[in-house]
């Protein structure tokens, strides 16, 4: 392979590592990774009682990219809006408050639907660097985030169960 062939060669496979690892640590950086959401409706069920407590109308993010950006680039929730992060696997997850301009309620979702954890998660000072965010942890598949203080209106506490439609 003559000299030049092998430099061009080289050069596309240097820019598609450097692109992919750009991507992987940041894929708000690629337009359009999260603009269009599927929608759900999540039921909340009072586990001792049976009753429903809400539905939420949820934007469903399922991929790396929709669970990275979140909510970061909406202005605001409705009153029972909010957006369910679909995870692959159960697990121990961290989630940050990352340029968000309205505070929200994070709650951990086991496979079976029962809530396993509550965070009320404010807005972090605008120069918070990465390394500074808090990290609000649970244990789950799934996480919805819900407007601020709205676990406490519709009483929905840990142990109960989300069923979505």
């Amino acid at each position: 392979m003559p000299s030049r062939a092998r430099t061009a060669l080289f050069v596309a496979a240097v820019l598609v590592t450097v692109g992919s690892v750009v991507y992987l640590t940041n894929p708000a950086l690629i337009p359009g990774t999260a603009s269009e959401y599927e929608r759900t409706t999540l039921t909340v069920v009072d586990t001792e009682t049976g009753e429903t407590l809400t539905t939420v109308d949820a934007r469903v993010a399922d991929t790396y990219p929709k669970r990275y950006i979140g909510l970061s680039e909406a202005e605001s929730l409705g009153a029972n809006e909010g957006m369910w992060f679909i995870h692959d696997n159960t697990g121990t997850y961290a989630y940050a408050m990352r340029d968000m301009d309205f505070p929200l309620d994070i709650i951990f979702v086991a496979e079976n639907g029962t809530i396993t954890r509550i965070h009320h998660a404010e807005t972090e000072p605008e120069a918070t660097s990465e390394a500074d965010l808090t990290r609000y942890r649970g244990t789950g598949k799934y996480v919805l985030e819900v407007p601020y203080g709205y676990t406490n209106r519709t009483e929905i506490d840990v142990g109960d169960r989300i069923v979505a439609d």
